[in-house]
């Protein structure tokens, strides 16, 4: 069993594992980090460590192991629920922990349900999202530890956003306006901004591939265009409904890899996501991750917010890409 294994969520569909502890900056440091002033001396080492264990797996739950921790493995840890849909049992005639083999292990209905979701997410232009989320981490004697994570968005489509990420550890910010992408760390004061003009879709994969920076809920702007990883789901069902929250919404299970995972999408005309948990297989210990997803499609806030003007007394740090193989 890895030490610090963590499950980690941002949507479905495109996660990778973490390994190190939350709130751990990667052993490696994939995105150095240069203080603009005094780069020999502490500022420059602190700047480092800072960014670079801030935004390196991002943000969600200390961000991958904050951010992601909803990439990295996280989203919720689930309630175990005794009331299960009847179909879900009626595709289980192995033992318990065992699925049977079935004729057709995706169903259509499920994978047409994300489709019609990531459409539906497409027309939104101007939102508010945010989540809370819990996911679990694995010690190296099998011990789970859960640690929680906060996340909220401004979105304004095509082209612009800020989010606010925070736990007990840290609290982050990613800012951009259609032209630049600023990241921030309120408390430590270091902020970092990169020259960028691209759709949201376009900023979440170059974030990603460029300097490993992953931002929560990525994937719900990637559902609906031609980047959503459909081909990627080994098996789908339709797992019945549930109320989450007031809303009551169509319950679906998918398989990807080593990854279980399950969506909650709100019935009626406007489907949208409003619970996500992942369960990590790889690890004997089946670490999962929940997030409860909120909805504000009527906001109030201004276009000011996409606007970072650097508060007194910060330092800008530069954030080096990843060096490519």
């Amino acid at each position: 069993m890895r030490a610090g294994s963590v499950v980690i969520a941002s949507f479905p569909v495109s996660f990778t594992v973490a390994e190190a502890p939350v709130g751990a900056a990667c052993k490696d440091e994939p995105r150095a980090v240069r203080a603009e002033i005094d780069r020999n001396g502490d500022n420059y080492t602190a700047a480092r460590r800072e960014l670079a264990g801030a935004f390196a797996v991002v943000p969600i739950i200390e961000l991958k192991g904050e951010v992601k921790m909803l990439r990295k493995a996280l989203l919720l840890g689930l309630l175990a629920l005794s009331l299960v849909a009847p179909g879900v049992y009626a595709q289980q005639t192995a033992a318990a922990g065992t699925a049977a083999p079935v004729a057709n292990a995706v169903d259509p209905g499920a994978i047409q349900a994300l489709k019609d979701m990531g459409a539906h997410l497409m027309t939104l232009k101007r939102f508010q999202v945010s989540t809370d989320l819990t996911g679990e981490r694995v010690l190296t004697d099998g011990q789970k530890l859960q640690h929680s994570a906060a996340a909220e968005m401004d979105v304004d489509r095509p082209s612009r956003i800020r989010v606010r990420m925070s736990s007990a550890r840290s609290e982050r910010e990613l800012i951009y306006d259609g032209k630049a992408v600023t990241l921030y760390t309120p408390a430590q004061k270091y902020y970092s901004r990169v020259e960028f003009d691209d759709t949201l879709a376009g900023l979440v994969t170059r974030l990603q591939e460029r300097f490993g920076v992953e931002m929560p809920l990525s994937d719900l702007f990637i559902w609906g265009t031609p980047a959503a990883p459909i081909e990627q789901i080994q098996s789908a069902m339709n797992a019945g409904q549930d109320f989450v929250g007031d809303d009551l919404c169509d319950h679906y299970a998918f398989r990807q890899g080593a990854l279980d995972w399950q969506v909650w999408i709100t019935t009626g005309a406007k489907p949208l996501p409003r619970k996500i948990v992942i369960t990590n297989r790889s690890d004997e210990a089946r670490p999962q991750s929940v997030s409860l997803i909120a909805w504000n499609l009527k906001p109030a806030f201004k276009d000011a917010v996409f606007n970072f003007v650097p508060p007194k007394g910060t330092t800008a740090v530069e954030i080096v890409p990843l060096k490519t193989k």
